[in-house]
């Protein structure tokens, strides 16, 4: 095993971008084209920092043809019956299974994630989204109707809102894109998405494969280009009804900032600094092995990820050990590779500013393991365990995203609990006990939108994401998520033919 180990992959086995995507990374009315701000942009293989495709950035034309395009398109797509929608929907699941190693490809090359990750994380989660939202269009369902006031019959239409606009994340680019386009679709919204100009390239062909399902130009849109002109732009657009968007806290206040001023439905999930509360009777080899994985995927930039562990004092050292151990398996290296564990983290940059994190901490708290960028050409960062550090470190107080785990000793449950809940976010955690009456407390006190029990980062298309704090608001997948892009109409009818209606009189007094 080497946390070091890194070879530099053939470009030619990857994903040809320049080659696939040659049109441009603009996708509106159902065709790919180039940008019109005049300036390019490199996606850049984080793996060997190797320039793997160039284009043209998205300027404030593109939006406003992206957004012409999905209003044009709205009432014909919101016409459709719910089954309609859903038929489309399900060829759409069935596209993205046909091309599934494309894709796998794909985010692997711009995101740095190992192959086995996309091919059996991001890209199976993405068609198993898109084949539930196909079946969830048929269920978008008001109240029954009811005759409330005696006198008139009363119902609950369920509508879509209209053009939605939203801007995703560079972590989990597929994924992301799906869980803003799929539901808005299938409630019968069109959408304009802007992925991170970092990580266009599945987002494109997300749009492609739902051409070739058959649905309609105009009903997905996309738009690459920077958050400062493409973006802010896309979510004051007065023709934009809706905006959803993941990722940070700080970005998320101007975006909520930008989109109050023409009234839009806003939807929010945010930073994340999930807590890992391992009791002392849990097992503790099954909490060790959580708090790698759960720590470790996608290289740590998930927002769910464990970020810290609380583990009650008598199984702390123990814990500290073994987590240590199986941390020291975990191979780096390159992401096209059957045996690599971890990728590099998305830019240098990034590994950068997670580098600094670990180094001031080593003034105030013990690196147990990792601690360093290995020296390669690629974004790396060894996965690292942080030992006493303080509850108002920046280490447990700040999203680090990276792999980095810290660790501190909690003596009894309130404490666990109160630590948990200690810091602005709220939008995952787990709790480990094989004791059901903590499990359940913890479910019921920890403040966060997804708690796990004896497990942590499970996501499934049924169930709702989203956060408590500053974490946001809004749910992503499940059907809840139509809460978020329908609008709720109430239809009244008068029942009694008369014309003179007994309330009249509030108005007409001596009637």
């Amino acid at each position: 095993m080497s946390n070091a180990a890194h070879h530099p992959h053939p470009h030619a086995v990857q994903f040809p971008a320049q080659e696939r995507l040659a049109s441009g990374a603009q996708y509106i009315d159902g065709a790919l084209r180039p940008g019109t701000s005049g300036r390019t942009h490199s996606v850049i293989d984080p793996a060997t920092g190797a320039e793997v495709y160039t284009y043209e950035l998205a300027g404030t034309a593109d939006v406003d043809a992206a957004v012409a395009a999905a209003k044009a398109a709205f009432p014909g797509w919101a016409g459709l019956t719910p089954g309609e929608r859903s038929d489309a929907l399900h060829r759409f699941a069935a596209v993205l299974a046909e091309r599934a190693e494309e894709f796998a490809r794909a985010e692997s090359l711009q995101c740095g994630k190992p192959l086995k990750l996309t091919r059996e994380f991001d890209v199976p989660g993405t068609v198993d989204n898109a084949a539930f939202f196909a079946g969830a269009a048929r269920h978008l369902q008001g109240q029954s109707a009811g005759e409330y006031s005696g006198d008139h019959t009363s119902y609950v239409r369920r509508e879509p809102i209209g053009v939605v606009g939203s801007i995703a994340p560079w972590n989990y680019p597929l994924q992301m894109a799906a869980w803003k386009i799929l539901p808005a679709v299938a409630a019968g919204n069109t959408i304009v998405l802007k992925p991170a100009e970092i990580t266009p390239l599945t987002s494109l062909l997300f749009a492609e494969a739902a051409t070739a399902a058959g649905i309609p130009d105009g009903v997905i849109n996309i738009v690459t280009g920077t958050g400062k002109e493409a973006g802010e732009h896309l979510v004051a657009h007065p023709d934009v009804a809706m905006t959803s968007f993941t990722g940070s806290t700080a970005v998320g206040k101007r975006v909520a900032e930008v989109a109050t001023a023409t009234v839009k439905r806003i939807h929010l999930e945010l930073g994340g600094k999930a807590p890992f509360v391992v009791f002392d009777d849990a097992d503790l080899e099954a909490a060790a092995n959580g708090a790698v994985a759960g720590s470790l995927i996608n290289t740590g930039q998930d927002c769910t990820a464990a970020t810290r562990a609380y583990v009650q004092r008598p199984l702390y050292d123990a814990f500290v050990e073994r987590t240590k151990q199986l941390m020291e398996t975990v191979r780096l290296g390159d992401p096209f590779a059957p045996d690599t564990d971890l990728g590099p983290l998305i830019s240098h940059a990034q590994r950068d500013r997670v580098a600094a994190f670990v180094e001031r901490a080593k003034s105030y708290a013990r690196i147990v393991t990792g601690g360093e960028a290995p020296k390669n050409d690629g974004a790396y960062f060894q996965p690292t365990l942080i030992a006493d550090a303080a509850q108002d470190s920046e280490v447990v107080q700040s999203e680090i995203f990276g792999p980095v785990l810290v660790v501190l000793p909690f003596d009894s449950d309130d404490e666990g609990l109160e630590l948990a809940n200690d810091t602005p976010y709220g939008l995952a955690a787990s709790a480990w006990t094989r004791d059901v009456f903590r499990a359940n407390r913890a479910t019921r006190e920890i403040k966060a939108g997804c708690v796990w029990i004896n497990d942590h980062i499970p996501i499934i298309s049924e169930m709702p994401h989203g956060g408590y704090k500053a974490s946001g608001f809004g749910k992503d997948m499940s059907s809840y998520s139509f809460e978020e892009y329908t609008q709720v109409k109430h239809v009244m009818y008068d029942n009694t033919a008369v014309a003179a209606k007994d309330w009249h009189r509030t108005i007409f007094g001596d009637r």
